[in-house]
C-alpha cells in the first residue's frame, strides 16, 4: 500500500451526523474507499496512531488478512481488492441478485392523518413495502389507520428497542404485520423469544456479532435477522452472520441508509446475497449527503445492484469530500 488518507465528515443535511472515510491507494495509483457511520470518539485517534503502520508499505493478499477491526478500513480494503481484480463487490462476496426490492421507512408524524398521507405518497412512488417507526404511545393507532387505508400493503414496524413489555406489541399483530423489528433492548433474548411465541409476525433482531446472533438462534427468539453491515467489524463477519441465519431458515433484511453513500453501497452488495429475502432498507434520506455517483437509493421501490462496475460500483466526489472534511490526515 502506497498511501492512506482519512477524512472526518460532518454531513450537511438532516441530523448532521458524522462519517469517517478511509481512502487507500496502491502503488499503481488505484484507490479503494470505506466509511464508518457515527464513529466512536476514540476511533479517530486510534486510526491515526495505528493505521499507517498497519497499512502503508504493507502488502496483503486478501482483505481478511488486514486485522484492522474497523469497518471503514475493511470496506476500503474490499473496494480496492475488487477494483484491482475488475470484480464487483457484490459478486466477490457471493451476491447473486441484480436488483433488490426496497422498503421505505417513515418516522412518527404530528398526526395520524399526516402519516397516512405520507404513506400514500410512497405507495404512489412505487413502494409496495413500508416500515413504520413506532414507539410507546405511537403504535396501535397509526398502524391501524395505515392498515385501514391500505389493506393489501406489506407493512412492518420498527420499535427501536424501545419496549419493555409485550402488551402493545401483541396488539399490533392484529393488523397483519410482516415483521416487528427490534422490539426490546439488545440482548434481552428471552423477551424476544416470548414475543415471537405470541405473534404471527416475524420478530427481527439486530445483533452486532455472530456470537450475539447465536444466542437468538439457540432460543428461536426471532425469525428475521436485521443485518446492518456497518455494525460488524468486517464484511466477512457480516457474511458469516448471513450464512448462519440462512442455515437456520430465517429471513434476512439488510439495512444501512445513513452516511455519505459508501456504507449504503456496501449494504446493497450484502443485500444481494441469496439469503437476503426481505426488502432492503437503504432509502433513508437525505440523499443530498451522498458523495457517490450514482447515488445509492431506490427507483419505484427497486434498488439496482451495480454489477457492471468493479468494487463498490460508484465514483467518489473527492472534491466534495475535502470540502466537507472537518479533519483529515495523510500517511
Amino acid at each position: 500500500m502506497r498511501e492512506l488518507e482519512v477524512f472526518q465528515l460532518i454531513l450537511p443535511f438532516g441530523r448532521r451526523s458524522e462519517s469517517l472515510l478511509v481512502k487507500l491507494t496502491d502503488h499503481g495509483g488505484m484507490t479503494g474507499w470505506g466509511e464508518a457511520i457515527s464513529p466512536q470518539p476514540k476511533t479517530w485517534s486510534r486510526l491515526e496512531e495505528t493505521l499507517a503502520a498497519l497499512l502503508v508499505g504493507v502488502d496483503w493478499e486478501h482483505p481478511d488478512a488486514v486485522p484492522s477491526g474497523d469497518p471503514a478500513v475493511d470496506m476500503a480494503c474490499w473496494d480496492l481488492w475488487t477494483r484491482m481484480r475488475g470484480v464487483p463487490l457484490a459478486e466477490a462476496i457471493g451476491g447473486t441478485r441484480t436488483s433488490l426490492m426496497a422498503t421505505v421507512r417513515l418516522s412518527p408524524d404530528p398526526s395520524v392523518e399526516s402519516l397516512v398521507s405520507r404513506v400514500n405518497q410512497q405507495v404512489c412512488a412505487g413502494y409496495g413495502h413500508v416500515t413504520l417507526d413506532v414507539r410507546p404511545g405511537w403504535d396501535v393507532e397509526p398502524v391501524r389507520a395505515v392498515r385501514q387505508a391500505y389493506p393489501a400493503l406489506t407493512l412492518a414496524v420498527d420499535c427501536g428497542n424501545a419496549y419493555s413489555d409485550l402488551g402493545q406489541l401483541v396488539a399490533l399483530d392484529a393488523y397483519g404485520l410482516e415483521v416487528v423489528e427490534r422490539p426490546f433492548p439488545v440482548g434481552d433474548v428471552y423477551a424476544h423469544a416470548s414475543l415471537q411465541d405470541q405473534v404471527a409476525a416475524s420478530v427481527a433482531v439486530e445483533p452486532g456479532s455472530t456470537a450475539e446472533l447465536d444466542d437468538y438462534l439457540t432460543l428461536r427468539a426471532a425469525k428475521v435477522l436485521l443485518l446492518r453491515p456497518s455494525s460488524f467489524p468486517s464484511l466477512s463477519e457480516a457474511r458469516r452472520a448471513h450464512d448462519r441465519a440462512a442455515a437456520a431458515g430465517w429471513d434476512i433484511q439488510c439495512a444501512g441508509g445513513q452516511g455519505a453513500g459508501l456504507s449504503r453501497a456496501a449494504t446493497v452488495a450484502v443485500a444481494s446475497l441469496p439469503g437476503c429475502t426481505l426488502p432492503c432498507d437503504v432509502t433513508q434520506p437525505p440523499k443530498q449527503n451522498q458523495i457517490v455517483t450514482p447515488i445509492v437509493g431506490a427507483n419505484a421501490g427497486v434498488v439496482a445492484v451495480p454489477l457492471t462496475q468493479p468494487g463498490l460500483g460508484h465514483t467518489i466526489d473527492e472534491e466534495r469530500v475535502r470540502r466537507l472534511a472537518k479533519e483529515s490526515f495523510h500517511a
